[in-house]
């Protein structure tokens, strides 16, 4: 990573929240959603990847449903946390740090880990380098607005609690910005797009404990190294109920899953016309009537009502 590159997250702790998460038994459902998503998508592709590596994905879920899937061929896992158990291939690695030879997959996937790293352009930049010519990198993971009312919430109880805030929910990547990291990286054909998903819960609590059971919990660099006050937590779980339940009760919770997809340059690809090289003018195209613009004047502006 690059040293002036500020550290938002403690890695070590993702980890730790990771391994954690699985000692509790984690909470997989929103996983399992951007891993059938993903499938979904990758179902639309024509080709076949004789080889796919699975980046980061917190669980196997990812590598199970990229194994069932007909047109790709073997599936190796690099996670940050070693499996107990693996049905294949796997390897502990950092998504920031990966440990293989250039062109070597046909297919990158990820889901639900990339919202966690620190330089994601390097992330970007190290997965173009290990794809082979014409592959595809297909990530989905947490962005946009997600959980912007539990940031809210503890905004507000904070303030009034300890009269100042302190960070507890990551800021998340907009996905504004991230159709033009997959071209600064050299991906061909970048596509960024959101899938908003709105899950209700009966109690803000069953909401914590469940973002523990994912590993989701805060492991922000700038968090304070204090115990959250209860006094705190229970003003947070009130603001919560008031400013984001629905008629029955139930509480609003948004998680943004931020789709990104690119293809490593290959001469097959589609590529733009030159200019000027077009054998139809638009005007003929549309069937329209082509009028000439009035000759351009030095004189000021005029104001227009």
């Amino acid at each position: 990573m690059s040293a002036s590159l500020p550290l938002v997250f403690d890695r070590r702790l993702v980890r730790r929240r990771l391994a954690r998460a699985v000692d509790l038994g984690p909470e997989t459902f929103l996983l399992d959603r951007v891993a059938e998503d993903l499938v979904d998508r990758l179902g639309a592709v024509q080709r076949r990847f004789d080889r796919a590596l699975d980046l980061g994905t917190p669980t196997e879920g990812l590598a199970r449903a990229l194994a069932g899937v007909p047109a790709v061929g073997q599936v190796l896992r690099a996670a940050p946390l070693a499996p107990a158990s693996s049905d294949g291939a796997a390897v502990v690695a950092d998504e920031e740090a990966l440990p293989f030879a250039p062109a070597s997959f046909d297919l990158v996937a990820s889901a639900l880990a990339l919202q966690s790293v620190n330089d994601l352009p390097g992330v970007l930049a190290q997965v173009r380098r290990v794809l082979r010519p014409d592959g595809l990198f297909l990530a989905g993971f947490i962005g946009g607005a997600s959980l912007t009312e539990l940031r809210q919430s503890f905004a507000i109880a904070e303030s009034e609690v300890t009269g100042g805030l302190s960070p507890r929910v990551a800021p998340f990547a907009d996905v504004r910005d991230l159709g033009g990291l997959l071209q600064r990286a050299g991906f061909a054909l970048p596509v960024a797009d959101v899938d908003r998903v709105v899950v209700r819960y009966g109690s803000p609590f069953t909401l914590f404990s469940e973002l523990r059971r994912m590993g989701a919990t805060n492991a922000l660099v700038e968090r304070r190294r204090v115990p959250l006050r209860r006094a705190t937590l229970l003003r947070a779980a009130e603001v919560y109920g008031e400013r984001f339940a629905d008629a029955d009760g139930r509480l609003r919770v948004t998680f943004d899953i931020v789709w990104l997809s690119g293809w490593v340059p290959h001469e097959s690809q589609q590529k733009p016309l030159a200019p000027g090289s077009a054998r139809m003018r638009l005007a003929d195209a549309l069937g329209a009537r082509e009028v000439p613009l009035p000759a351009a004047s030095n004189g000021p502006a005029e104001p227009r009502d």
